[in-house]
């Protein structure tokens, strides 16, 4: 198994990357409208009940895996499927945020307009420029920084279910291990699939791997001086509402393609 297998993983196993971008330009005239509330992601396809195991035919030298239900059903594929969620919740709320303060500035710009000074109502159309342009990188940033920490859960995961996958096949002593989505698997001996016993696996090494560091006693030193705390992460710029409505010439900008 190589790394084209986990391809349909990343879609399962960090759910659909939510859509940043804003719709297209209003027609003038009508007023604005209030900015819908933002969607939530859809959740990753359900996955069908996997039976409990069958035995495994004796001298069997093939079998494979549900590489998607190991996603789902495994702690390290729940992990990094809440981590992508609240990353897209996070990214969501700041976008909501900016998209409002842009929409008061438009109905601002479009109620109040032709009674402002001719020097107030510059600055506010070259306020609401700013906040799209804002937005657009907004935009970008915001599924670039999903679209990064998409790449390492998975190359993660795949690091650490690749060497329990290969124990499994040494020691049933088989010549292939296939992925059922990728192999275009039609039919199989229920024995065969060893998709829960990868997760069991899985499951136990992490907890292995916890369980020494935990009952470790304290070791004597001398205490160590603290590291030099990092900067905080600055927080993303967000994504606005589309043009106003009825927005004079010169309030907005065009979208880039």
């Amino acid at each position: 198994m190589n790394g084209p297998v986990f391809a349909a993983l990343l879609g399962l196993l960090l759910g659909a990357s939510p859509a940043f971008g804003q719709a297209g330009q209003a027609p003038a005239r009508p007023p604005a409208r209030p900015v819908p509330p933002a969607q939530p992601a859809a959740p990753p396809p359900a996955q069908p009940p996997l039976q409990p195991p069958a035995p495994f035919p004796q001298g069997a030298r093939v079998a494979y895996v549900n590489v998607q239900a190991i996603a789902q059903l495994s702690a390290d594929g729940k992990a990094a499927a809440a981590r992508v969620q609240a990353l897209q919740q996070k990214k969501q709320k700041e976008g909501e945020e900016k998209a409002k303060a842009l929409q008061a500035n438009q109905q601002k710009l479009q109620t109040s307009g032709s009674v402002m000074s001719e020097t107030a109502r510059a600055q506010l159309e070259k306020e609401i420029e700013r906040q799209q342009r804002d937005g657009e990188r907004f935009e970008q940033d915001a599924q670039s920084e999903l679209n990064e920490l998409q790449q390492e859960l998975q190359q993660d995961f795949q690091k650490k279910l690749m060497p329990v996958l290969q124990q499994i096949a040494k020691e049933k002593g088989l010549h292939a291990l296939f992925s059922a989505a990728d192999a275009g698997l039609i039919w199989a001996e229920a024995g065969l699939d060893l998709t829960l016993d990868a997760v069991k696996r899985l499951d136990s090494a992490k907890s292995g791997a916890a369980a020494p560091a935990a009952a470790a006693p304290p070791a004597a030193a001398p205490p160590a001086a603290a590291a030099p705390a990092l900067p905080p992460a600055a927080p993303a710029p967000a994504a606005p509402a589309p043009a106003p409505p009825g927005a004079a010439p010169g309030a907005g900008t065009q979208r880039k393609p």
